[in-house]
């Protein structure tokens, strides 16, 4: 008798078992991309400030166009020999990491 109720136990506990389900795990990542919006100025335009402080940091680099957003930023799109790139500044011509 302790045989037959001991292995009921057993049966019933392993079915128990496999009736678990595993919780669902759901991973969602979400990235926002703030996108600062710039319009294009002259060249001419552009502050002396940045003209000087562009040709003291790159002496070969030539500006190609050059653009400002609402907070005076200018974004700058310059060559140097085969390469080119972007450059972010203020208007006082300190550099801005972007």
């Amino acid at each position: 008798m302790k045989k037959l109720i001991l292995s009921a136990a057993i049966v019933l506990g392993s079915l128990s078992t496999y009736a678990a389900t595993a919780p669902i795990v759901s991973s969602t990542i979400k990235s926002v991309s703030i996108q600062e919006e710039y319009t294009e100025v002259k060249l001419e335009e552009v502050p002396e400030a940045i003209k000087a402080a562009l040709k003291a940091a790159y002496p070969s680099a030539v500006l190609d166009k050059a653009y400002i957003n609402a907070n005076k930023e200018y974004k700058l799109d310059i060559t140097v020999g085969d390469k080119k790139g972007n450059l972010f500044a203020d208007a006082n011509g300190k550099w801005i990491q972007k």
